[in-house]
């Protein structure tokens, strides 16, 4: 993997404009959630990714598009994705968009639970204290009489708990499995699942020429953001962009208060930045045990 300093810079450029994405996605989401069924969201969010990939991915890959060794663990992974987005989705539905992209934040705590017997990851007690830390944080978020709703909490969480799973099978697919492979298999197996319950899922007014663009772009954000997290990831070193990741929750937090008139208060403010610096914790901790590692090899 390049690591020379244009490779880093572009790499942090990219995965800068992959977060600015995820946070346009997840503001759409917010505003169209008030009006449309989420079910039809997370389709529209699936079904415009997949077209993007087909007009301008398929024609060149072609079946290499699909080839994997790993069909099942491809599956699965999109199915965790899959669950993250609706969860997010219906969270964001039913609470601001500092608080809720905050707790699905706290992914990367529970892969920390879960690394040690599902990867064979072995943890320090850095990673162990960010793990406390960070679930002080949702606790201060989450705290009573926060005004936070119990459900959206509840599906936030359980956003938090299908990304975590979805980032255990990505760390176990990238050695072997081509990226943009990994990223088609998100958008087909989404695409699928929800076009099979569409009848189902379809509702609310007819959107206007505004929302039907807002409900378009859901897949733009997504697919592209996505993509250029990719590129990110392959110009630079993990251990680098993954603290950088964090930088979502600012601009999340920034995108609740400037569109929706929403700043958290400063209990949530804290829970936030401590879930943020628990989660930089464990990135950085992982860079210095995977760099003694290769030093003892």
């Amino acid at each position: 993997m390049p690591d020379s300093s244009p490779a880093l810079g572009r790499g942090i450029l990219l995965l800068l404009g992959a977060l600015f994405l995820f946070v346009f996605l997840d503001a759409t989401a917010k505003h169209l959630g008030q009006t449309y069924p989420v079910p039809m969201l997370v389709w529209a969010r699936y079904a415009g990714h997949f077209l993007l990939m087909m007009i301008f991915l398929a024609p060149s890959m072609r079946l290499r598009l699909v080839t994997t060794t790993r069909p099942g663990r491809q599956v699965v992974r999109a199915i965790c994705l899959l669950g993250t987005t609706f969860f997010g989705m219906a969270a964001l539905a039913r609470m601001p968009l500092a608080e809720t992209t905050a707790i699905v934040f706290a992914a990367p705590l529970i892969v920390t639970l879960l690394a040690r017997p599902v990867l064979g990851e072995h943890i320090g007690v850095l990673r162990w204290a960010a793990v406390i830390v960070g679930f002080v944080g949702v606790l201060l978020i989450a705290r009573p009489g926060s005004g936070l709703v119990t459900e959206g909490i509840v599906l936030a969480l359980a956003g938090a708990l299908s990304y975590a799973i979805y980032q255990i099978l990505t760390r176990q697919l990238s050695p072997t499995e081509n990226p943009v492979t990994m990223l088609f298999y998100t958008a087909l197996i989404g695409t699928v699942a929800m076009t099979l319950i569409l009848p189902w899922i379809w509702g609310g007014p007819m959107p206007g020429v505004l929302d039907s663009l807002m409900i378009a772009s859901l897949g733009v954000f997504g697919g592209l953001g996505h993509f250029l997290l990719i590129r990110a990831f392959r110009e630079a070193p993990a251990s680098v962009l993954s603290p950088i990741l964090y930088v979502q929750l600012i601009w999340a937090t920034l995108m609740g208060w400037i569109v929706f008139g929403h700043l958290p208060d400063g209990f949530a403010l804290g829970g936030i930045l401590t879930i943020a610096v628990a989660g930089a914790m464990i990135a950085i901790d992982s860079r210095r045990s995977q760099t003694s590692t290769r030093h003892k090899a």
